[in-house]
């Protein structure tokens, strides 16, 4: 394997915001990990801070947060083609309830609520490519909706 050719993954690892990567190529292989000392992605099955992004459009209320990507990749609203999406506006949502999937480097991460609320906004598009800490989701505290 080329020097540029592993100099190319260490450099996807740092755009996409990951601690490892594998590539096996025939007898080629590569293996690279790497430590972060102030991470900048959250692991997928990690539920997702409004904090985790100080780029905020919307300033956070404590009635409402935003859920903000953790990564690069394409953003899904259903688990799969035709099928019912996990959330719908005006949806009660609870901890750790998924509401999307990213797919970055041909794995699905599921995508889940920090808190309970109510889906007030979806604010990216099925199959659209989403950027690292954009808002996905508006959702509004449970107290927040009186009818």
């Amino acid at each position: 394997m080329k020097y540029d050719d592993i100099k190319q993954f260490a450099e996807l690892m740092r755009e996409m915001g990951l601690t490892s990567l594998s590539y096996r190529n025939g007898d080629e292989s590569v293996k690279l990990t790497r430590r972060e000392e102030s991470p900048r992605y959250l692991p997928p099955s990690t539920v997702i801070s409004p904090q985790a992004d100080k780029q905020s459009d919307e300033p956070e209320s404590g009635d409402a947060f935003s859920v903000k990507s953790p990564m690069v990749g394409v953003f899904y609203v259903a688990p799969g083609e035709g099928e019912k999406p996990y959330v719908a506006l005006g949806d009660k949502v609870g901890v750790g309830d998924v509401l999307c999937v990213i797919e970055a480097m041909k794995i699905m991460n599921e995508i889940t609520a920090e808190r309970e609320g109510i889906i007030t906004e979806i604010c990216a598009e099925n199959k659209q490519v989403v950027e690292f800490g954009q808002t996905l989701f508006r959702i509004s505290a449970p107290e927040a909706r009186r009818e």
